[in-house]
């Protein structure tokens, strides 16, 4: 990957985008991809949208959520403690004695999760959220209101890093990976004369409640849709692989099986991926693929899709872990893939 393209990717994985919250980091996606589209646009839901070749008849929605995990500031106690619950699936085990910037409604604090000592007993066996709570170091409730207030929102304070120049872990990688990622696959696109348009979405509120992703495609009305997101890697210790499969970091984009996924997509993707000798993994989503493709594929009359996605270790805590190679061929396999369709595809499976 270029330096300028890491420095950027690293960029937006230190700027803040809970579900709910995504506008900063849509600004700043979109000064960086706007000069390359042809169009950019936006709508009601937050989600940014770049295009090329608009006026062409076949378009392709690229869909990759900017949204992170958060928590959720629920009470303020008598000392100026913040109790909290989740936005996304926050692992409270991960929590523990963690920093967080509170994104207050007047400025962001800084606190950290406090955990019973284990001289004191330490925390039960199934402790949950609601035995946690944030210490910013305030005296009363009176100080804290007067910086937060409920509904306000917290995300872990964590830099993201590369690990043996090799892989980058930091929070959020799910999925600010597969934003940067969409966009990168418009900026290298933009090269190239389509006979398609291409729709590269930054989409909102995937790790809460996939709206963004419904907006998008409810409103451009896409031929087919693809979903870049993050999938669990299994290459580390601990983990049951048959049961959740083998999935491992720089072996190259993971391809979803089953009964979403339109079997004329992935064989596109397929074929691209054999003529760029490069290797693909798979996984099965038997009945839904719990991201923005489940959305997409019910708006309109319906919506053929697929998912690629990027492997990822300890999913939904503060050292996600990607390969910075496994994007780079994600991107090549997409960019390919796209450059090479006439825009007569048919995705009908019985044809």
């Amino acid at each position: 990957m270029e330096t300028n393209r890491l420095e950027f990717l690293m960029e937006l994985l230190q700027t803040p985008s809970p579900s709910s919250m995504e506008m900063g980091i849509q600004k700043r996606w979109i000064k960086e991809v706007e000069p390359f589209a042809d169009d950019m646009r936006t709508d009601n839901a937050g989600n940014a949208i770049a295009v090329l070749n608009p006026k062409a008849d076949f378009k392709i929605l690229l869909a990759g959520h900017c949204d992170e995990i958060a928590l959720v500031i629920n009470r303020i106690d008598e000392q100026g403690y913040l109790h909290f619950d989740k936005m996304g699936g926050i692992n409270p085990k991960a929590a523990v004695g963690m920093k967080v910037d509170v994104m207050g409604y007047a400025k962001t604090v800084t606190g950290v999760i406090g955990v019973n000592a284990q001289h004191h007993g330490g925390l039960k066996d199934d402790f949950g959220l609601e035995d946690l709570f944030i210490d910013c170091g305030a005296k009363s409730q009176a100080e804290m209101e007067s910086l937060v207030q409920i509904g306000d929102l917290a995300v872990y304070k964590r830099e993201p890093e590369v690990l043996m120049d090799r892989y980058i872990s930091g929070r959020g990688l799910d999925n600010r990976t597969g934003q940067f990622i969409v966009g990168e696959v418009l900026r290298k696109l933009s090269k190239h004369k389509l006979n398609v348009g291409v729709y590269a979405a930054s989409t909102v509120n995937e790790e809460t409640n996939m709206g963004g992703a419904y907006f998008a495609a409810a409103g451009i009305e896409p031929d087919m849709a693809l979903a870049c997101d993050v999938t669990f890697a299994t290459d580390y210790p601990g983990v049951n692989k048959n049961k959740h499969g083998d999935i491992r970091l720089e072996k190259g984009p993971v391809l979803a099986k089953g009964a979403p996924i339109n079997l004329k997509i992935n064989q596109m993707l397929e074929k691209t991926a054999k003529t760029l000798d490069m290797n693909v993994q798979y996984e099965l989503t038997s009945r839904m693929t719990g991201t923005d493709a489940d959305r997409m594929r019910l708006t309109g009359k319906g919506v053929p899709i697929s998912l690629v996605s990027l492997g990822l270790r300890y999913m939904h805590s503060p050292v996600e872990t990607a390969s910075i190679q496994d994007i780079d061929e994600e991107i090549e396999l997409l960019v390919s893939m796209i450059a090479n369709m006439t825009g007569e595809e048919s995705l009908n499976p019985l044809d």
